[in-house]
């Protein structure tokens, strides 16, 4: 029996090295509070570009100890700790990331549980009858009233803010209440990426801000290439428009006559005769003004 599971162990051990040097990518998640739907629909729905395989760290140790062709492997050893499940893929992590972000799902809480947003009981009907419920939403904050045989919240109240613990009261009310304060899903704690360890606060972007920052980025670069005059594909035609107002322009002010100007500088020297003969035409009054004056 002890032969057959060390022989069991080492063909684990030697399938788990195949497939660490069969990707480029090798992440560890978290499978704690990950529930067995959730990570069949996972696996459904990466089965394409990532493999999900839950082994044993022991097994591991040695798969990374005997992966001598994957530098800086060794580094994932310490993230080598409670339940974990490895990701195989070739995919970018950052992308594979984003899709463990987006088959996370609501859950509702347990004591000791992190909400995963701001939690805001709303104003409203509960829909429960009054009894012990009206002392159990009082001790976690939340102001009530009777009306027509029911409880109701008197306002919109925050219970708990993102990532505070939730305590058992709070967890009990907040589920019969129906609400769902917490997320639920692989956590990526770490991401071997051909020879770069990645740390799970590396793998979180906020896309919004990202995309953000390079609309940004190239509003500033574009402006910049502007006021360089640095042609390239992108800028070649505001710096061609740019370059004809100024042309444009100077030929204006320095009366230069061209088939494009003389239409402008016909209109400018009118223009400037009309300015001419008003201040003629008052300066001519003004002194006719002052001699009947000095006549009289």
């Amino acid at each position: 029996m002890l032969r057959q599971a060390v022989l069991a162990k080492a063909e684990e051990v030697k399938a788990t090295v195949a497939l660490i040097q069969q990707h480029n990518t090798l992440g560890i998640a978290s499978l704690q509070k990950v529930r067995a739907a959730q990570l069949q629909e996972l696996r459904r729905k990466l089965e394409t570009s990532a493999k999900f395989h839950v082994i044993k760290n022991s097994v591991m140790r040695r798969a990374i100890a005997e992966a001598k062709d994957k530098p800086g492997l060794e580094e994932l050893e310490e993230h080598l700790s409670g339940a974990n499940i490895f990701l195989f893929t070739s995919l970018n992590p950052f992308k594979l990331v984003l899709l463990l972000e987006k088959s996370r799902m609501k859950a509702t809480a347990k004591a000791g549980d992190k909400a995963a947003y701001d939690v805001v009981v709303p104003a409203g009907n509960t829909g429960l009858p009054p009894g012990p419920i009206i002392s159990q939403l009082g001790a976690v904050g939340l102001p009530t009233r009777i009306e027509s045989g029911s409880v109701w919240v008197t306002r919109d109240t925050l219970v708990a803010k993102k990532d505070a613990s939730i305590s058992m009261n709070l967890a009990n009310v907040l589920s019969k209440l129906g609400m769902k304060p917490v997320e639920i899903g692989l956590v990526m704690k770490v991401v071997y990426d051909d020879g770069v360890i990645i740390a799970e606060e590396q793998l979180r972007i906020d896309l919004e801000e990202f995309q953000r920052s390079l609309t940004e980025a190239h509003k500033n670069a574009f402006t910049l290439s502007l006021n360089a005059a640095y042609p390239h594909t992108e800028n070649v035609i505001p710096l061609l428009q740019k370059a004809h107002n100024q042309a444009y322009g100077l030929a204006l002010n320095a009366d230069l006559t061209t088939p494009d100007t003389i239409t402008d500088l016909i209109h400018k020297a009118h223009a400037q005769m009309m300015t001419l003969k008003t201040k003629l035409g008052a300066a001519t009054e003004k002194g006719t003004s002052n001699g009947s004056v000095q006549k009289g």
